[in-house]
């Protein structure tokens, strides 16, 4: 069981980086595309979840992950350069 939900939050981050990406391609606003990598780092971690090995690598790439969402928002509210 635990192999078939890593492999659906994998795939959902993987469609949700995509959907992200989509609306980048429309506005070409730099918050999609960051929210596009985010959730392709969160994919990617959970394939690095899969080896017991690689657990602490996992989660330096889950932070990177949410270090980039918040990089995002920062990025997005940041008062205008004059």
């Amino acid at each position: 069981m635990k192999l078939f939900m890593s492999g659906g939050l994998f795939a959902l981050s993987w469609v949700a980086g995509l959907f992200f990406l989509r609306y980048w391609k429309k506005s070409r606003d730099r918050f999609f595309a960051f929210f596009a990598g985010a959730f392709w780092l969160i994919a990617l971690q959970r394939l690095l979840l899969l080896d017991p090995g690689t657990r602490f690598v996992a989660y330096c790439v889950r932070l990177l992950a949410f270090l980039v969402i918040l990089f995002a928002i920062f990025d997005k509210n940041r008062a205008p350069r004059r």
